[in-house]
């Protein structure tokens, strides 16, 4: 059996946790969150605490025991704290501008990138280099994140390209003259 989903989550003030059939509801300062669970699995909230329960021993409601437990935990910390993504974009003329609910980025292409920015997202250009992405789900957040990465990855040679913020890129040596 999982060791994280026999952990209870503790409720924080403020959070209210509802549970009604299959769907679990989380509300805080920030906003709210559904879930969707398993027909198989059970949770239950008790003395200001969300328990979810295993009644089966098959290898897929074990699996889904620890998952479903570290959701429900992600949509607390969601409500209450918020997730952030930071993104550095390095390159010569590459700069990222915000124009309403479209993110332009110029990437060396011969176009501007435009990419739509979803509901419950929030994107911040600090620098035109810099950006931060926001918001209550974790999920949404970091999906938002990598497929921004994805429009020019950091290539190896001259370190172009958007990268996490932190985020090493091993550069390569490029072409030997003999």
């Amino acid at each position: 059996m999982s060791r994280i989903g026999k952990k209870p989550i503790k409720i924080p003030e403020k959070v209210k946790v509802a549970v009604a059939s299959s769907t679990v509801t989380v509300e805080g300062p920030k906003g709210s969150l559904k879930l969707n669970l398993h027909p198989n699995l059970k949770v239950t909230v008790k003395d200001g605490q969300v328990i979810v329960e295993n009644p089966g021993s098959e290898r897929q409601q074990k699996a889904l025991f620890g998952l479903t437990r570290s959701m429900i935990y992600n949509n607390v910390l969601g409500v209450t704290q918020g997730y952030t993504k930071e993104l550095d974009i390095e390159g010569v003329g590459f700069r990222a501008n915000l124009k309403g609910k479209t993110l332009e980025l110029a990437l060396g292409f011969t176009h501007p990138v435009l990419v739509e920015i979803p509901a419950g997202i929030e994107i911040k250009v600090e620098k035109q280099t810099h950006l931060t992405i926001s918001g209550i789900d974790k999920h949404l957040v970091g999906q938002m994140a990598a497929s921004i990465r994805a429009l020019y990855e950091p290539e190896p040679y001259k370190g172009k390209g958007i990268r996490y913020a932190g985020e090493h890129v091993r550069r390569k040596q490029g072409k030997k003259v003999a």
